[in-house]
């Protein structure tokens, strides 16, 4: 029998249109390994949340290999030194991984290059986004850094390759190396259980994305307006299934790319806003952690670690305790379920921004921390936009006002869904109640009129 293949997988959680797995099980015995390797990624190690979807994942990708008679093997620890390890032992010729642009990655594939043996080698493949970051680039040669631009350019090379079926067979090794077991990792939390809510609202692993794409195929038509409704279910939800790989975007693109509506026009222009997330951390590793634009800082933002008002600030815009009801409407459902409402988050995103004015990066861990699609591209892209200090961002001076948004957007059953103790006021009182009609829920932190003002001298102040 000929060498066996390692697949490294990370998050390109699946059979099929898999390249890394395709390419493997040409090539001999197939062993598929998951390395539980968290403090190569600092700051940004997997969230709470997305240790839940994580194990929910790989759960079910192991039933899928073992429909196949094969399995998936864990290992916890540095990455590279495992996967070396692990090819020393079994003898394997080569590792076959998918791709990934996050620092901590490209960083682990250049030292399992320099610690495998001559005899094996390190493949690489493209396919978890639309194409290869740094593929398409400006007349000149270089990469874009505004959206408008890349997202025309990735148009007229649409659409992306044709997937990859499943493989044929996967060939099992004459033995297995040993594994951990996943319960062994503790990825769910005990007690106290806060991950119910997210079990409730989401089905995981490629089955389950493949249903949900199902059922996007025959809404996407509704989606140029209803995906501004919260109150409606008119969004995909397939962020974390297209973030832990569960699906890729090539085949979502083919299932959809026949629908003449603009509700596709505009979500293909989302799927796109993922790759160009990714070509910005392609060119600036640090996005997430670093402002791109030229603020006095130390003037525009209060810093919670400054201060015990400030520090409360944060808290309550955490658990959805601002007094503004859209706000904390999303603050709860991003608790309870992992996601959060595209619309709502900006509303929420800004209001930590613009009518605290906190330093953006809290808002990006908390966000992190909570997401079951949390994303290292698309986390700290979104959050430099809202707060006005990325390369392609909002000006800052544009400030979301969240009741106004509310009643606009029909977000009244969404705040009595996540905010119950407003439940019984009719839809012309809930998006901003009377002092006298909150009652158990509080008053607002500050008034949009005060904040926004606030800002813009703050704003004024960091330019001086």
């Amino acid at each position: 029998m000929s060498s066996p293949q390692i697949v490294w997988l990370r998050r390109d959680l699946r059979m099929a249109d898999q390249p890394a797995l395709y390419a493997a099980a040409q090539g001999g015995p197939v062993i598929p390994v998951y390395v539980f390797d968290q403090d190569r990624a600092g700051d940004h190690a997997d969230g709470g949340a997305s240790k839940v979807w994580l194990h929910h994942s790989l759960e079910s990708l192991g039933r899928s290999y073992g429909a196949r008679n094969s399995r998936i093997v864990l290992r916890r620890g540095d990455a590279p030194q495992v996967l070396a390890a692990l090819a020393d032992e079994t003898g394997a010729t080569c590792i076959h991984a998918m791709r990934h642009y996050e620092p901590w990655w490209k960083e682990a594939e250049d030292e399992l290059r320099d610690a495998l043996g001559e005899d094996t080698k390190l493949c690489l493949y493209d396919g978890n986004y639309l194409l290869p970051p740094g593929s398409v680039t400006t007349g000149s040669g270089d990469p874009y850094k505004i959206y408008t631009p890349f997202s025309k350019a990735m148009l007229e090379r649409m659409p992306p390759r044709d997937p990859l079926p499943e493989p044929e067979t996967i060939h099992s090794p004459d033995s297995w190396p040993e594994s951990d077991e996943l319960a062994e990792w503790d990825l769910l939390p005990t007690k106290p259980d806060w991950a119910g809510g997210i079990r409730d609202f989401w089905d995981f692993g490629e089955d389950a994305a493949h249903e949900r794409l199902e059922w996007w195929s025959d809404v996407v038509a509704e989606y140029d307006e209803g995906r501004n409704l919260p109150s409606e279910d008119i969004t995909s939800r397939l962020s974390p299934h297209l973030h832990w790989g569960e699906i890729s975007p090539a085949q979502v693109w083919h299932k959809l790319k026949d629908k003449r509506s603009d509700g596709w026009k505009t979500y293909a222009k989302e799927v796109i806003w993922r790759d160009y997330a990714q070509n910005v951390i392609d060119q600036f590793p640090d996005y997430p952690t670093q402002s791109y634009r030229d603020y006095d800082e130390r003037t525009l933002w209060r810093n919670p670690n400054a201060g015990h008002l400030i520090a409360q600030d944060l808290e309550c815009w955490q658990k959805g305790m601002t007094g503004y009801p859209i706000v904390d409407a999303g603050m709860r459902q991003l608790w309870q379920t992992g996601w959060m409402h595209n619309r709502v988050r900006m509303i929420c995103a800004s209001f930590l921004v613009k009518h605290l004015l906190i330093d953006w990066r809290f808002g990006e861990q908390w966000y992190w921390d909570c997401l079951v699609d949390a994303d290292y591209g698309n986390n700290g892209v979104n959050w430099q936009w809202i707060s006005g200090t990325g390369v392609d961002s909002n000006m800052f001076v544009r400030i979301m006002a969240p009741l106004t948004q509310s009643e606009k957007f029909d977000a009244a059953a969404y705040i009595r869904e996540y905010v119950p103790e407003l439940a019984d006021l009719d839809d012309a009182c809930i998006h901003d109640p009377p002092d006298e009609r909150r009652g158990d829920y509080p008053v607002k932190m500050i008034g949009h009129k005060e904040a926004r003002e606030r800002a813009l001298e703050a704003y004024r102040s960091s330019k001086d």
